[in-house]
């Protein structure tokens, strides 16, 4: 009696399967090409122009290699503008920025993950709505709460702001609550208190959320632009926006000066991001946001 063999859907469906990894690659490969070329391009243009005379830009704006090239831009800008009294104010302001921030948000991540108190989910819920507030928004009343405090043109007026950082709270909430629960209770029948816990347990262990935290920070108090321009008044002691920003004048526009000043002023956060892009996506991916 001859039996009837039924045909395996599972052949057909592999190679599909193996074609719509393929493709999806594909797509995800172009996505990423597109964006980075999105991103070069204004980069190459300033670097270029910044290498450019005045004269050849203003004659022939589109063509790169006119009037050939030279680092006269930079000498000029370099020795011209006060840029290293504002590399100076940015490094100071983002280096206590960033110590501040990782050890206020990092005790209040630790707080919201392990300790149980009264209005817990109140201060949760402060917290989270710290997230939706734009920062356009807290401009005037911080102005009138630091003109009343007499930090107005002081490096505190920039520091204390970035302290509160909701995204920097979770973050750290995010990694202790992936420390193992039987850790800390090991550390508390020994006879640990919660700071020396805080301090000798989970410090040491989250230190890929400590750098992630860091680099953010850095990052967004050396691009701010909006507050740093209310607060500071005098020239030498603005940050590295404002400075390029006043350099900017509508009757003459030295454009290779400018775009000079612009590549001085970014190349930090490249350098930083290119040091620490490893510790960046390992906090991240560890602390499993997205």
């Amino acid at each position: 009696m001859s039996t009837i063999t039924q045909p395996r859907r599972t052949t057909a469906a592999g190679p599909r399967t193996v074609n719509g990894a393929k493709l999806f690659n594909q797509l995800c490969a172009v996505c990423l090409t597109l964006f980075a070329l999105i991103w070069l391009v204004p980069f190459a243009w300033a670097i270029i122009t910044s290498l450019r005379t005045d004269g050849s830009i203003t004659q022939k704006p589109l063509s790169p290699f006119a009037g050939g090239w030279s680092l006269h831009a930079y000498s000029y800008a370099w020795h011209n503008y006060p840029i290293g009294s504002w590399y100076l104010n940015s490094l100071v302001i983002g280096a206590l920025a960033v110590v501040f921030t990782v050890a206020f948000c990092s005790m209040a991540g630790f707080a919201l993950a392990f300790l149980r108190f009264p209005g817990r989910v109140a201060v949760v819920g402060l917290v989270t709505a710290g997230l939706m507030l734009p920062t356009e928004a807290l401009v005037l009343p911080q102005f009138v709460e630091y003109r009343s405090l007499h930090l107005l043109g002081t490096y505190w007026a920039l520091v204390l702001p970035s302290v509160a950082a909701p995204v920097s709270v979770f973050i750290f909430q995010a990694f202790f609550k992936g420390i193992p629960r039987a850790l800390i209770e090991a550390a508390r029948i020994d006879g640990a208190s919660w700071w020396r816990i805080y301090r000798t347990v989970c410090m040491p262990i989250c230190r890929p959320a400590i750098a992630t935290v860091s680099i953010l920070t850095f990052i967004s108090s050396w691009n701010a632009f909006l507050w740093p321009l209310l607060v500071l008044n005098q020239t030498k002691s603005q940050t590295v926006p404002v400075g390029l920003a006043s350099l900017v004048n509508n009757s003459n526009i030295q454009y290779a000066e400018v775009m000079a000043s612009s590549v001085l002023g970014f190349l930090p956060l490249i350098a930083v991001f290119l040091v620490f892009q490893r510790q960046i996506v390992q906090g991240v991916a560890t602390t499993g946001l997205k």
